[in-house]
């Protein structure tokens, strides 16, 4: 993990499970004085964590910010490649720019770029997000698989599948929906958009930029008017505050996990996920496309995650992008 000495400390503190932990045990485990660490503790102090001195047994942790800083991500980190090297900031104007310039200057399979807030988020077809800030989690994954262009779109899906087990996983009382093909929805409500994008040359695939963008921590009146009847939180339908950094650990576990799956076995096993977590399948829908309307059910996705719709007169239609009603 490419944590500073500062992170390194916090993530000490965090791990350390509500014990105190001794400042020259830290001094000597850092290769430090007691001082510095001080600082750093002060440092952290100045970023919203608070510390109490514990007579004769060192400094506790008892309060933090709810922050996606890499410190907190990796007190909960589980996988092998993904996330290890975080890039976090207060601001951006979109952390699918950010990553852009990251790839240009050779960065890692599994690097994150992650923010509080964003200026200028976007979604499908240049459409703008909106990135309320310290409450949800706007972050882009750069990974690097061994696969041709034309297999990228089918990461948008892995993406949703580890994005709705990651949330299952962690929150029972939610029962997310995916909507083909980057939405996850909670009770008919939008709360999750998922953009790839890709840099390749004509024989293979550079780099992908997979980008999340979740509602967590919302309240109803953080959405503007015209986004309050169709999106939601997962706060909001959870009825309770939810631990972000620990979200986006988990969303990198299954990603890392689906992924490999992926590349060793093929679409077919993720086909199946998506297609049970799916809130298109079966129902009617109307698809708008760039040249046509297509009206039908939605009867399943191909192995390479187009959508297939069955018009009235029973001829089925694949939809390889589009807007989507669900009727």
């Amino acid at each position: 993990m490419n944590l500073t000495t500062k992170d390194e400390l916090l993530s000490r503190f965090l791990k350390a499970d509500n014990e105190p932990l001794s400042g020259q045990q830290l001094a000597d485990e850092f290769g430090i004085s007691r001082t510095a660490i001080w600082k750093h503790l002060q440092t952290l102090q100045d970023e919203g964590y608070t510390f109490e001195t514990i007579k004769k047994k060192g400094y506790l942790l008892t309060s933090k910010p709810d922050r996606v800083d890499p410190a907190r991500i990796s007190s909960y980190l589980t996988t092998t490649r993904l996330g290890h090297h975080v890039h976090y900031y207060d601001e951006v104007t979109s952390t699918q720019t950010i990553a852009h310039e990251l790839v240009r200057n050779g960065a890692e399979d599994g690097t994150v770029v992650v923010a509080e807030t964003q200026t200028a988020g976007k979604g499908r077809m240049a459409r703008p997000w909106e990135s309320t800030k310290g409450k949800g989690i706007w972050m882009t994954i750069i990974i690097r698989p061994n696969i041709l262009p034309h297999q990228a779109p089918q990461f948008t899906l892995i993406a949703a599948v580890a994005v709705v087990n990651a949330i299952r996983s962690l929150y029972e009382s939610i029962q997310p929906e995916i909507k083909w093909p980057n939405d996850i929805l909670l009770n008919g409500k939008k709360c999750t958009g998922i953009l790839t994008e890709m840099i390749a040359e004509m024989d293979g695939v550079q780099a992908l930029l997979i980008g999340i963008g979740i509602n967590v921590n919302q309240e109803l009146e953080d959405f503007p008017d015209e986004l309050k009847n169709i999106a939601t939180s997962l706060s909001i339908e959870a009825n309770n505050q939810l631990d972000r950094a620990e979200l986006i650990a988990k969303i990198l576990h299954y990603l890392e996990k689906y992924s490999d799956i992926y590349l060793d076995h093929g679409f077919e096993p993720i086909k199946t996920l998506w297609e049970e977590f799916s809130g298109t399948i079966g129902k009617k829908i109307k698809a708008t496309t760039l040249r046509e309307v297509v009206e039908g059910t939605a009867i399943g996705i191909t192995e390479d995650g187009v959508l297939e719709v069955r018009i009235d007169d029973g001829e089925i239609k694949r939809i390889y992008s589009a807007d989507i009603e669900i009727e």
